[in-house]
């Protein structure tokens, strides 16, 4: 449907696997009992998370996995029907993180597994404390090789430190992928997404004189949000845009530069969330193309629809 804002995925399957002892079971038993585990058995059957437990209400089922031989043929069918893959590390065996670019992620693509990777630093409690580690600086080289990975994170089962947040962002990365909408690379929306974002502009833009005042913008806000916003805070927006792209405002109101800049800043800020669901509000799917409901075979256009229709057309090839 095109207002759900979860993309219409009716429940969410994550995997979790990774180098033996880097702590998978102790991660999915604090995350669904909310206590650490004093025991644990190898291999854990599937765990169910509460549906309330995150903004979006999707079920998420956790799969745990064995990397033993004897369990190979399991971990691969369980690989290849996950909707994200948390792959951990323990933080205190750095030889765990190494194996992630020598062997976790290459036979994820080995196996043609292309679904969004969360990477988990696990036992962060047991950290010598006098090893001071930026997760940025390991990491950042190989998000640079392996772009499937969408976020890092470090926890602690045993402290309970950061355990929601890891599924959460498993969930996320199903629900408001990055990869239609961003390059991560060039750092720069990708041209479909571009494109769908100047059909609703042109859409929101009632008065057609390329740009969104006040009312056309708190219009877009209600159909979206379903709350309006203060003249405070359109003026709030209007000057980060303004800031950052001098040509994103003018006398009018908002221009496509602008719009088309406050959607990417969304995503640098990790708010996918907020671009996902101005698209599904205005009929796209997760591949960023209109859904069927919104493309009828025939209809009878007025005048006005005509030149609408017209003028969608060139803008959108400009």
């Amino acid at each position: 449907m095109a207002g759900r804002s979860d993309g219409g995925k009716s429940s969410v399957r994550i995997v979790v696997a990774g180098d033996r002892g880097t702590g998978k079971s102790s991660l999915i038993v604090t995350a669904v009992s909310e206590a650490f585990p004093t025991n644990v058995p190898p291999v854990l059957p599937p765990s169910r998370l509460p549906v309330d437990i995150y903004p979006d209400r999707v079920p998420i089922t956790i799969i745990d996995t064995s990397s033993s031989i004897e369990n190979r043929n399991k971990l691969v069918e369980e690989l290849r029907r996950a909707d994200a893959v948390v792959l951990t590390y323990a933080c205190n065996q750095p030889e765990t993180l190494d194996r992630l670019s020598t062997f976790w992620l290459p036979e994820l693509r080995r196996l043609e597994v292309r679904v969004p990777v969360v990477v988990v630093g696990c036992k962060l409690d047991l950290r010598d404390e006098y090893q001071h580690v930026s997760l940025e600086n390991v990491m950042s080289p190989i998000m640079q090789q392996f772009r499937e990975i969408e976020t890092c994170i470090e926890c602690s089962a045993h402290n309970h430190i950061q355990i929601p947040e890891v599924f959460y962002y498993a969930q996320k990365a199903v629900l408001h992928p990055t990869t239609p909408l961003f390059d991560q690379e060039t750092q720069t929306l990708k041209p479909r997404c571009i494109r769908a974002l100047k059909r609703i502009f042109i859409i929101c833009d009632q008065d057609r004189d390329g740009a969104l005042s006040d009312a056309e913008l708190n219009d877009f806000q209600v159909k979206c949000f379903s709350a309006p916003l203060q003249s405070s805070e359109i003026n709030d927006v209007k000057r980060v845009v303004q800031d950052k792209v001098p040509e994103g405002v003018d006398d009018r109101g908002l221009t496509l530069v602008g719009f088309l800049y406050l959607h990417a800043l969304f995503i640098e800020k990790g708010r996918l969330e907020t671009t996902w669901t101005v698209l599904r509000k205005f009929g796209y799917n997760n591949d960023i193309r209109l859904t069927d409901d919104l493309l009828p075979s025939t209809f009878k256009r007025t005048a006005d629809q005509v030149r609408l229709f017209m003028l969608v057309n060139f803008l959108l090839t400009k």
